[in-house]
């Protein structure tokens, strides 16, 4: 006699369904001594509203015919999450976090607001999950759903992607240390600054700017590439690297 789930939260209120046979009629469903509410019952199963409870119990169908053998059904805690890898990334979503606390065991979703994903479990203390899209930048709270229910209480912050449109000025010498202004939307967030491959030193002015001195380059035109946790942006050919002259 199968019981479908055969597990659920230590609060219980979740519907569970006993299949079998001779069910019809049921008078009683108990999950150990306490007695569950029978919503639906045919010939064939019977489905209760699961009482609250801890640890494994056994459960029992009672009809004019007797009472059946027990079923184990497993009480879960509810999942205890505590800290993410990573608070915030691109709004396109793909990337991939981890989130640690307890109880995750039993993890079936990853709510982002009103977008879910399902993640890989690692074990009881850590799962992974690949962040969906979020319909704009901003943030919104995590939510773990597992057998034992659901936690909250973590948030995390979609950004855009940003974009670099300028660098003033735009040529300096191959021995870098030219300190230019690059310009562009998204920058409060960047982690890093390449120009031709090398990183360079830089500060946040503002979204829109930010201070940058260019490391030492070979000569011609140079990318300038700006990551931030909304993504990166590339100004092809953004820094022009001049030779200085020979005698």
């Amino acid at each position: 006699m199968p019981i479908s789930p055969n597990q659920g939260p230590t609060g219980g209120g979740n519907a569970v369904t006993i299949t079998g046979t001779n069910l019809a009629g049921a008078t009683a469903v108990k999950f150990g001594t306490k007695s569950a509410t029978i919503t639906a019952n045919t010939p064939t199963s019977v489905t209760a509203t699961a009482p609250s409870g801890a640890g494994t119990v056994g459960v029992t169908v009672t009809t004019g015919g007797g009472t059946s053998n027990p079923l184990s059904y497993f009480y879960v805690g509810a999942p205890f999450k505590a800290t993410l890898s990573n608070d915030s990334g691109p709004t396109a979503g793909g990337n991939t976090i981890t989130l640690s606390g307890t109880g995750l065991s039993t993890a079936s979703s990853v709510a982002f607001g009103a977008n879910s994903a399902t993640p890989t479990v690692v074990s009881d203390s850590l799962i992974s999950v690949t962040v969906p899209a979020g319909a704009a930048a901003g943030s919104v709270g995590i939510t773990v759903h597992t057998a034992g229910g659901a936690s909250n209480g973590l948030s995390y912050t979609y950004v855009d992607a940003p974009t670099a449109t300028s660098v003033t000025p735009s040529s300096g010498p191959t021995s870098g240390g030219t300190g230019t202004t690059v310009a562009g939307t998204g920058l409060t967030t960047t982690a890093s600054v390449t120009v031709g491959g090398a990183v360079a030193p830089f500060s946040v002015i503002s979204d829109t700017e930010l201070s940058v001195v260019t490391p030492p380059g070979t000569a011609g035109a140079a990318d300038v590439t700006v990551s931030t946790a909304g993504g990166s942006a590339t100004l092809t050919g953004g820094f022009t690297y001049v030779a200085g002259p020979g005698i």
